[in-house]
């Protein structure tokens, strides 16, 4: 018998059904990934915290896609970041990293955010204006207020451009160059699933941008994150190299852009879904930031883990992995574990307060938390506002999802707006 494989499944409810399959078992397995790699999955709550703290288990930057094909250069100037290091270097990045990404820098986006989110609904307000509109309205206003609405795929005209945008501005990326970044992003985010030389050629290109925007900061800094990261010396003198620079560029305009787009998209499908839950939300806007802490939990935007190794025997419960093996947390799984969460697949704005493991956990969770947060709170907030009457255009289509051992994402969500 094959063993089930979530990161394949197209849609939620097949995804979430292959994971209680996976782990029916018990909550740490060995299977073989679509990739042809024999890992030990560890799909329980207590057992991922605990595989995410332990001293035995270390990353490694040989742990990219098409590593037999990468150059080397190309390898360390993507991968030389703070989810492939282990102390003493992780440490190290951290410390200097967050020096320049603080809270104060992220909490002072607010405002703009909220603007790109406003600019973002209208814009896709006016792409709803269709042929099945009413008779009669014309074109949809800014906000709509048309009786109805032509379709509108939110994950491609909201979901996707607001990160993008953010996460540009925070760092220092033109307007101009923003489109070409995330198709960039989307093929190197997903690795294995796109062929080794469309991977590597995306992944070039984005390198010698990265380079040569970080030539462009040096020469004249800015009042962002990139410049701000290349001042940044510790007190040893020591700095941030060119690979660590464009390394951390690449992940927090990669991966962190990623994780947010899914965010909002997974977020928004899940209270589509959930009349009564939309309504409270619509009727009560202070219970936003613990929604979407339950929207994290529920259906969040990262699936597993990067794999890592373990250099020694780690007990995981009733199981011991032997020393050298691929692991990795299965977070959805995790965060939908039984023995931790009362109907696990049920979406309750109610629910007690509980750490989930949507961001990690340990010296790996995620630095970019904060900011994740806050875009998809103004995010749902403008979403709320804006379109009292949003809707699935198709409720008895479950939309397909992006096949990834790392992310969980809606490839499209058609909406009507008004």
């Amino acid at each position: 018998m094959e063993d089930p494989s979530p990161f394949t499944e197209t849609t939620g409810t097949a995804r979430f059904a292959a994971y209680r399959e996976l782990t029916a078992a018990g909550p740490v397995r060995q299977v073989t990934l679509f990739t042809g790699v024999r890992v030990w999955v560890v799909a329980g709550y207590d057992e991922a915290r605990a595989l995410l703290t332990h001293p035995g288990v270390v990353r490694s930057t040989d742990e990219v896609p098409h590593r037999d094909v990468l150059p080397a250069e190309l390898a360390a100037a993507m991968n030389t970041h703070l989810l492939s290091a282990n102390p003493p270097e992780h440490t190290r990045l951290r410390a200097l990293v967050s020096a320049g990404f603080t809270r104060r820098r992220v909490a002072e986006l607010e405002p703009r955010i909220t603007r790109l989110a406003g600019g973002f609904a209208d814009a896709m307000a006016a792409a709803a204006t269709g042929p099945d509109s009413a008779p009669g309205t014309g074109s949809a206003p800014p906000g709509g207020t048309a009786e109805s609405s032509a379709p509108v795929d939110l994950v491609a005209r909201y979901a996707n451009p607001l990160p993008v945008a953010v996460i540009a501005e925070l760092v220092g990326v033109p307007a101009t160059d923003r489109d070409a970044f995330r198709h960039w992003s989307s093929i190197v985010s997903y690795g294995a699933v796109y062929p080794a030389d469309v991977w590597v050629g995306a992944t070039r290109e984005m390198v010698d941008y990265l380079r040569g925007l970080i030539a462009a900061k040096q020469a004249r800094p800015a009042d962002d994150l990139l410049s701000a990261l290349l001042a940044v010396r510790a007190e040893s003198g020591d700095r941030l190299s060119v690979d660590e620079l464009t390394s951390m560029v690449f992940l927090l305009l990669a991966a962190g852009h990623e994780t947010t787009a899914h965010l909002i998209g997974t977020a928004t499908y899940r209270l589509l879904t959930a009349p009564d839950r939309l309504a409270l939300l619509r009727a009560e806007p202070d219970r936003l930031p613990g929604a979407i802490e339950e929207l994290l939990r529920l259906d969040g935007p990262v699936q597993s883990t990067i794999p890592a190794w373990t250099t020694t025997e780690v007990r995981l419960g009733e199981v011991t992995i032997p020393a050298g093996q691929v692991v990795l947390a299965a977070v959805l799984a995790a965060n939908r574990d039984p023995r931790r969460y009362a109907e696990p697949d049920r979406l309750d704005l109610d629910r007690p307060p509980a750490q989930h493991l949507a961001f990690g956990h340990g010296i790996h969770h995620c630095l970019g938390a904060p900011l994740a947060r806050l875009e998809a709170r103004i995010a749902l907030r403008t979403l709320l506002d804006r379109f009292p009457r949003l809707r699935l255009a198709d409720p008895d289509t479950e939309p397909e999802r992006h096949p990834a051992l790392l992310f969980n994402g809606l490839r499209a969500l058609p909406v009507r707006l008004h």
